[in-house]
């Protein structure tokens, strides 16, 4: 809080909503998701950042943009401004595997007091591969490649809070977490072709043809 002329004015604090999970298993579809139904919030995506800098590299010694520092340093002061205006909550969508670097991207959040919320999506091994496919990507991707090394790290106590997923829509799955961040929804009440619609406008705003 700021203490002026013997008057305390408290900062706004705003809510972080981390989604993490291994590849595939929903984080984009549940973050717009939460972001359609709850006014007010923003999705704030750090791929945007990583791909931009691996574009910057010739194809040959382009590496997986979490390792780079910089991208680290800047998605952490990013992630600050986007909480410093009305918007709230902040949601990242993300697979982070390295608790230190979880704590690596939300310490600038932290340290301005604003809440971080972290919740992990899990599913089992069969149903990813159907997450998968239903993707278009085929088992040589590289989702599927990665896949049995994040479910065995993600599951670790150090990236709870973990939420199972195989039995639910992503409506409810974005219940579960607004509940458990504190915010209320109102019901899901598109039909299903919308819902379709919705869900496959999201990931054709998401295919990354140049990673």
């Amino acid at each position: 809080m700021l203490v002026c002329l013997g008057l305390t004015i408290l900062r706004p604090v705003a809510t972080l909503i981390w989604i993490n999970g291994p590849n595939a298993v929903g984080k984009t579809q549940v973050a717009h998701n939460l972001h359609r139904r709850l006014p007010g919030s923003f999705v704030s995506d750090p791929e945007h950042l990583g791909f931009a800098m691996r574009r910057m590299l010739p194809k040959p010694r382009r590496m997986d943009f979490r390792d780079v520092p910089l991208w680290r340093q800047a998605v952490s002061e990013m992630l600050h401004l986007a909480l410093r205006g009305p918007e709230d909550p902040v949601i990242v969508p993300m697979t982070i595997l390295d608790p230190g670097v979880l704590v690596e991207l939300t310490a600038s959040a932290h340290l301005a007091g604003h809440r971080v919320v972290h919740v992990t999506l899990l599913a089992d091994r069969a149903t990813m591969i159907r997450r998968i496919h239903r993707r278009g990507e085929t088992s040589r991707s590289y989702s599927a490649r990665q896949l049995d090394h994040a479910l065995d790290v993600l599951r670790a106590p150090e990236f709870a809070r973990h939420l199972r997923t195989d039995a639910l829509s992503i409506s409810a799955v974005t219940d579960d977490i607004a509940s458990h961040a504190g915010f209320t929804l109102g019901l899901d009440t598109s039909g299903w072709l919308l819902r379709r619609g919705y869900q496959l406008a999201v990931q054709l705003r998401h295919i990354r043809l140049d990673a």
